[in-house]
Order: C-alpha cells, then structure tokens, then sequence
C-alpha cells in the first residue's frame, strides 16, 4: 500500500532534498521546481538574511522561481543557492536570455554557528548535494537539512535552549488542491501547542518542564543570546493557478502560522522569512480565502513538527528526550 505524502512535496510540480552535516550541525535545504512556479515572499523579522527576493515582490517583472533554497550557516549559507543554480543551469532549467539560462533560485538563512562549528557552513557544494537528493518523495522531517543546527526558546540563555528542526505539513482542500508548507524553526521564542494553548518548548527549568518566555521578557527575567542568532525560515506551497498577487499574499498569511505557533515571534533578533509558490498544475477555481486559512494551518503545523521530530544535538536536547526522561 502507497504512503500517504502528508508533506509539501504533496504539492505535484514540487521535490524537496537535504544536505546534512551532523557533524557540525549545520545543513541545507532546497525545494525545486522544474518546471517553474509563481513566487512571492514576505519578510518579517528584524535580522533577515536573504538572497532573491525583491524579483518576487508583485511589482517587479519575473514572475517564475525554479528553486528555493533554506539554509543554515547565516548569512555564509546564502552561498548554497550558487550550487543550486548551478545544477539548474546543467539541467537547462531556467530563463533563456540570449545565449544563457538562466535559474531564478531565492534564499533565506537561518544562524546556527556555534552550536557545534562555527566554521564550517553550506556552500555550493552542499547546494548541489541537496539538488541530487531531492525527489517527489515524502520529505523527512526533523535535525536534518536547513534545520540540522536549528534550537529553539533561548530567551533562558543558550544553555536552557531546546532542539528546533525542520517540519512540514499539508492538507488537500475540498476542490482537490494541496497547499502545504515546510519550515526550519530556530527561535528565540518558545513554541505553542496552538491547538491547547500549552507550551511544547519553552526555556528548560532545573527540575523539568519549561518556563514561559513571554512572561519572562515582561517581567525582565531574559537571558536571550546577544544578536541576531535565532530565525525561522520556510515555504508554503500550493498547485493551485494563481497570480504573482496572490502568491505573495499567501507568504504573508503564512506568518500567521508562525504566529501562533511561536511566541514571541517576529522579534528583532530573528529574521523571519516566509516564501510562496505556486506550481499552478491544478486548474480548479481557486478560491484565494480557503488556500489562505490553510496556508496558515499548514505553517502552524509545521512549525510543530519541526521541533517535535527533531533529535538532541551539540548538547540541546529535544522535546521527546526530556519527555522520555520525566518518565523514567
């Protein structure tokens, strides 16, 4: 019996691939689209590192990406992208202009040196590696990728941090489109079970559980890490027909979603930053407000899943190795 895809490369027109170096906690990852798909973008975070996006912003002239690419590494990473449009270009995938092709590959960095290596961090090379792995395939989940060095709730200070990583999510609305999304959670803030209120990761305490990181702002108890060393990253996708308009509009109630999932989001020490596509391979009517609420559900749920499917690393444990720990 086939595997339910229940991840954005349920989206048809779509493949996601990893590059993971778990030795130094860092990696990559890249969502291609060969064929070419609508773009948009919209950056909240104060400390954002980006490379690619103001083309996709409605007033400018290009209105097809062929790859996006989430990276770790900070703004060192950016240089994935030049190995991801380098594959494209040996594929032949890209703008034709005169005698050249030429990609369009937009990216976005998330800080993660340190953890383990501050020295070590995505290049072409590993862009490259990343393109070579991606496949329609059900995308895995977790320490891997743009989210192998990725921690989250470090309002505490670094050493109460808790493991973030990369998830991803996706439902199929009534008139058959997918919309889905995936991203790579490293916050400054804790992160909310949106669905109970109660927090699945917050600064860890020395007897267990977690303290509220918005508490502690207010009341002046934080000891988050000096600088712009947090940010959370990712995608929404869709195979709906829409406009550039529309995409972009989609990137922006993305956010949503990480809104309600993260708290504080959004702050001067992250650089959060959603990208859009849409592969447009399902033609149905779209009705812009459905592909919008699930836009939103989608990033929310990834943002969970990132961070419960990740794996301790570099001395930061995950949410399951403390909940299997209270146990015993």
């Amino acid at each position: 019996m086939a595997v339910l895809n229940q991840t954005i490369t349920a989206v048809s027109g779509l493949e996601a691939g990893h590059h993971t170096d778990l030795e130094h906690a860092t990696g990559c990852t890249v969502f291609l689209c060969r064929q070419g798909a609508v773009g948009g973008v919209d950056v909240r975070g104060g400390s954002p590192g980006t490379r690619e996006t103001d083309l996709l912003r409605p007033v400018h002239r290009v209105d097809q990406v062929h790859a996006v690419v989430l990276s770790g590494g900070s703004a060192f990473g950016l240089d994935a992208a030049s190995g991801v449009v380098s594959y494209l270009e040996s594929q032949g995938i890209g703008f034709r202009v005169g005698p050249a092709t030429v990609p369009i590959v937009s990216s976005t960095i998330l800080f993660d040196l340190g953890l383990i290596s501050a020295d070590v961090r995505p290049g072409p090379e590993e862009g490259r590696s990343a393109c070579l792995a991606a496949s329609s395939s059900p995308m895995t989940e977790g320490s891997v990728g743009a989210g192998t060095g990725a921690t989250v709730a470090k309002l505490g200070g670094a050493d109460r941090a808790v493991k973030g990583g990369i998830g991803t999510a996706a439902v199929t609305l009534s008139t058959g489109q997918t919309v889905a999304a995936a991203v790579a959670v490293n916050a400054v803030g804790g992160i909310w079970d949106y669905t109970d209120g109660t927090v699945l990761a917050g600064p860890r305490q020395s007897g267990g559980g977690f303290d509220d990181p918005v508490a502690m702002l207010i009341e002046g108890r934080s000891r988050a890490p000096e600088g712009p060393v947090n940010t959370t990253i990712g995608l929404v996708a869709t195979d709906a027909q829409l406009s550039k308009e529309d995409v972009n509009y989609l990137a922006r109630l993305s956010h949503d979603g990480l809104a309600l999932s993260i708290r504080p989001c959004h702050t001067v020490r992250d650089g959060d930053t959603m990208f859009a596509v849409a592969t447009g391979t399902n033609q149905s009517p779209a009705d812009l407000t459905a592909l919008g609420a699930a836009a939103v559900e989608v990033t929310a749920q990834a943002v969970l899943r990132g961070v419960r499917e990740a794996t301790g690393l570099g001395g930061i444990p995950s949410v399951g190795e403390l909940a299997a720990a209270q146990q015993r």
